[in-house]
C-alpha cells in the first residue's frame, strides 16, 4: 500500500475529480485563455477543491498552478518546497468527452517531483507514488492497491503519443525505437501512466509543454522504474527559471537501454 501522504493527496485529488464530473456531465461553455488553450467551469471547480484540501494539510506550502496567477520568479525562486497542480490535464480530451483527461498534483522538493498523483476521473484510475516508495494503481474508489512497474522495451517498442498535440518528431522517434514500433494516441498524461503500468514503452515530446503538466506523472514513472529525459539524457527537473515551460523530452520505461547515446544518434 502506498504510503499515507500519497493516499491523502490522492483523496483530494478524487473529490476534484467529483467536482470536474458534475460539469462534464452537464451542459458547459468552452472559454480560450491568452495562450488559445481551452477552459471550462470544470477546471476552476478542480483548482478550488484542490487548494482547498491543500489548505488542510499540517505542511503549508506554496501551490503554483495551471489556473491560478503564476507567480513571480522573484518569489518563486526562494521555494524549497511546495505543490505542483494541474486541476485538469488534457481540457481538450474533456471538450470531446473521450475520458482522457486527468488531476495532476505533485510535491516538488529541491527542483524534484517527489510524490505524484494522477487520477483519471472517468474511469476511477487513481495513480500515486512517492520517493522511495514506489508506484502505486488503485482502479477503483475503495478498491485495492496495486504496485505498477515499467517493463523491458516492447519488440517493437509501443509509443504513446498525444492525441490533440499532434506534430512532426523528424527522425528521433526512429532512433529511438529503432525505426518499428507500434503507436496509441492518448490524452493527457495518461501517456505517462501506460508507460508505468508496463502497456506502453515510449513517449517522445517535441513542442511546448508547461511544468504542471508533466510533473505528477513523472514521479509515478520515475517510482515504477522509468525516467523523463530532456533530449539531452539529462532527467526532468522543476522551478528553474522564469519560463515555467519545460524542454523537450521522451518519457521511457527500460533503463537498462543507453537512452542518452539513442538520443543524440546521428548529430
Amino acid at each position: 500500500m502506498p504510503p499515507e501522504p500519497a493516499r491523502q493527496i490522492g483523496a483530494i485529488a478524487r473529490a476534484a475529480a467529483e467536482a470536474i464530473l458534475q460539469v462534464y456531465h452537464g451542459d458547459f461553455a468552452v472559454q480560450t485563455k491568452g495562450d488559445n488553450s481551452p477552459l471550462t467551469a470544470a477546471d476552476l471547480a478542480a483548482q478550488r477543491v484542490i487548494v482547498a484540501g491543500l489548505a488542510t494539510l499540517q505542511e503549508q506550502l506554496p501551490v503554483l498552478s495551471e489556473e491560478a496567477k503564476a507567480l513571480p520568479w522573484s518569489e518563486r525562486r526562494h521555494w524549497a518546497r511546495y505543490w505542483l497542480v494541474d486541476p485538469l490535464d488534457g481540457t481538450r480530451e474533456f471538450v470531446k468527452r473521450n475520458g482522457e483527461f486527468t488531476v495532476n498534483i505533485a510535491l516538488i522538493d529541491d527542483h524534484r517531483s517527489v510524490l505524484g498523483v494522477v487520477l483519471a476521473p472517468v474511469t476511477g484510475e487513481l495513480y500515486v507514488a512517492a520517493e522511495g516508495q514506489g508506484a502505486w494503481l488503485q482502479e477503483r474508489d475503495g478498491g485495492p492497491w496495486r504496485r505498477i512497474r515499467t517493463r523491458p522495451l516492447g519488440d517493437p517498442p509501443r509509443v504513446v503519443g498525444s492525441r490533440s498535440h499532434g506534430g512532426t518528431q523528424g527522425g528521433l522517434l526512429e532512433q529511438l525505437t529503432g525505426g518499428d514500433y507500434e503507436h496509441v494516441p492518448l490524452g493527457s498524461s495518461l501517456k505517462f501512466c501506460l508507460i508505468a503500468r508496463g502497456e506502453a514503452d515510449i513517449y517522445l515530446r517535441l513542442g511546448l509543454t508547461s511544468e504542471w503538466d508533466t510533473a505528477a506523472a513523472q514521479c509515478v514513472l520515475d517510482e515504477a522504474g522509468g525516467a523523463v529525459l530532456d533530449l539531452a539524457g539529462q532527467p526532468f527537473r522543476y522551478n528553474r527559471g522564469e519560463s515555467l515551460l519545460n524542454p523537450e523530452f521522451v518519457a521511457i520505461g527500460d533503463l537498462s537501454i543507453d537512452w542518452a547515446a539513442r538520443l543524440t544518434r546521428g548529430e
